[in-house]
């Protein structure tokens, strides 16, 4: 599959997430087309800072992801403290407050097997550094389903145990440092608009 058939990325990432972040998101131009879905693991018990620190450094579109919102092209939706993000197949986010995986709410699995669900092979995922399992099995859902898998390369990331969690359950994921990561997100945008 090209990467010009991706219509959507969705990216996991908990300790040394915002460093990770800070190197692939901020040179996407404000016109990228696709949309982006991220889950951080966060603190239930705390407001969030995350949305308003990506939109600072960005020049997507960031917001925090809101119950049955559409999903528009150029905007990073952030998924909330103590909330599940799904991708709904009729184009709209969902939140839920149904059990923790992995300890986690949000959980990067469920984020991802909802999106596999909804995208199929036209969706790319992308597991970053962590320090539990949590995106193994969901990054294997995107696999199944024909869609692109990325994992930062664990001997780079600050917690190596998520994305080498992540390269065993998809031994097929493509793995690459930050930067690369980053140069392949903005070649989803180069072939999609040329």
């Amino acid at each position: 599959m090209s990467a010009s058939t991706l219509q959507a990325v969705a990216i996991g990432a908990s300790a040394g997430a915002l460093d990770a972040l800070s190197v692939i998101l901020p040179p996407l131009p404000a016109d990228f087309r696709l949309p982006l879905f991220l889950v951080v693991h966060l603190p239930p018990d705390k407001e969030s800072l995350l949305t308003d620190i990506l939109a600072a450094k960005c020049r997507l579109r960031v917001r925090e992801a809101e119950d049955k919102i559409p999903i528009e092209g150029g905007t990073l939706y952030v998924a909330p403290p103590n909330y599940h993000m799904l991708v709904e197949s009729d184009g709209c986010l969902s939140l839920s407050s149904d059990e923790e995986v992995h300890f986690s709410r949000p959980s990067i699995d469920v984020l991802f097997e909802s999106a596999a669900d909804a995208y199929g092979e036209a969706l790319g995922g992308i597991v970053l550094t962590g320090a539990n399992e949590d995106g193994a099995a969901g990054l294997r859902a995107i696999a199944a389903a024909g869609g692109t898998a990325v994992v930062q390369q664990p001997a780079l990331a600050m917690a190596a145990a998520m994305p080498q969690a992540a390269l065993n359950a998809c031994p097929s994921a493509r793995v690459l440092g930050l930067e690369a990561i980053g140069a392949w997100l903005q070649s989803l945008h180069q072939e999609g608009s040329s």
